[in-house]
């Protein structure tokens, strides 16, 4: 089913212009469709993936295994660290979003990692150092989170989510993916915080 003219219920089409990244998008209408059923639009990151279908619907597989072991907050939080390190515009903005949606205010987020207790602001400063360089990290790191009382199931958490934000933050990137349309309708000081690297499209 093709979805290049289809529009949302506030008019605004569910595809960005095709100019969203380096490469042209190729035909996907599967791919998109499901999209669509799940966040009624297609995502400009979704098209970045158009040529590679089964590993975006891998990925989604890995994201799912991670985010279902994991407390949800602090992978919302890990993930937000190591996209913000990464210079991720599109990660940060949809992570951050995640954030003031189903955590903290607008306000907390823009102060973070400020107004953390002492294991949330260490799980923030390890997830940026795994997206700096995972070879920088010790054994006294690990024992840093140990000591603030994550186990090392949880520890692990933390890794996965830096580790899985850097493989997408940084395809997106390469293929020169713009954050979606729709970032721009945050709060102005929220989104100009957010946008670390690449504008938004549009």
């Amino acid at each position: 089913v093709a979805v290049a003219g289809s529009c949302d219920v506030e008019g605004r089409s569910r595809l960005p212009a095709d100019s969203m990244t380096f490469i042209e998008p190729a035909p996907a209408d599967e791919l998109y469709e499901l999209e669509l059923e799940r966040v009624g639009y297609v995502p400009n990151y979704v098209r970045a993936f158009s040529h590679r279908p089964d590993v975006y619907r891998a990925w989604r597989g890995l994201v799912g295994a991670v985010q279902a072991a994991s407390d949800p907050r602090r992978y919302e939080l890990a993930t937000l660290a190591a996209a913000k390190r990464l210079r991720s515009s599109y990660c940060s903005l949809a992570h951050g979003k995640m954030l003031v949606d189903r955590f903290y205010s607008a306000e907390q987020v823009l102060r973070l990692p400020d107004g953390l207790d002492e294991a949330d602001a260490a799980i923030v400063a390890f997830a940026e150092k795994v997206a700096d360089d995972a070879s920088l990290i010790t054994q006294a790191d690990v024992q840093r989170l140990s000591d603030v009382g994550l186990s090392d199931a949880e520890i692990t958490d933390v890794v996965l989510a830096a580790a899985l934000r850097s493989f997408f933050a940084k395809t997106l990137d390469g293929l020169g993916a713009l954050p979606d349309a729709l970032y721009g309708e945050l709060e102005p000081e929220l989104r100009e915080e957010l946008t670390v690297g690449r504008p938004i499209d549009g």
